[in-house]
């Protein structure tokens, strides 16, 4: 009995903070994030409406995730056109694709470590043969995918953008 309760005082010494904050600091962003980033997440359903309009207004619609090089290659040219282009009534959305166990972890403190300004949302509807094509017949499904749409013309793009096609397709919309 003595042995186990000496084990049990030596191991909780050996637990004590040696002064190495990287593992402290990094439990501390991950509860700010989690705690100070509000995510909506829709499945299909409740993302549709985000992918039509009545108005004159601009849509960008990024289809997009973490683990997805290209997709995050692409991202600070959404952010620009998002900052660019807002006084030109155009708006940019940023729809994840990543997993939902995933959004704590990985989705949450991307968005705050790169600072995304751009409207984030998660799609998590595993019923992606229904709800891709009514996205776009031409999707395969492949990510980075973009939707650029107003009330009277819809594109869709089943690629990767560099910041000038990204621009000269935004421009197609507003001329």
């Amino acid at each position: 009995m003595r042995l186990n309760l000496l084990f049990l005082l030596l191991l909780f010494a050996s637990c004590k903070d040696t002064g190495d904050k990287s593992a402290s600091s990094s439990y501390d962003v991950e509860k700010k994030v989690s705690s100070g980033i509000e995510l909506n997440i829709y499945d299909y359903q409740g993302l549709e409406p985000l992918l039509s309009t009545d108005s004159k207004m601009v849509y960008v619609v990024n289809f997009w995730a973490t683990w997805c090089a290209p997709c995050v290659k692409e991202l600070p040219f959404f952010e620009k056109i998002n900052t660019e282009y807002a006084h030109r009534n155009v708006e940019v959305l940023l729809v994840s694709l990543d997993f939902p166990n995933k959004y704590d972890s990985q989705l949450k403190p991307f968005i705050l470590d790169k600072g995304l300004k751009s409207r984030v949302v998660a799609l998590n509807d595993p019923d992606a043969n229904t709800w891709i094509p009514k996205v776009s017949e031409t999707w395969s499904g492949a990510i980075p995918a973009t939707l650029i749409f107003n009330k009277d013309k819809r594109m869709f793009y089943e690629k990767a953008f560099t910041f000038e096609e990204l621009q000269a397709e935004v421009e197609q919309f507003l001329n």
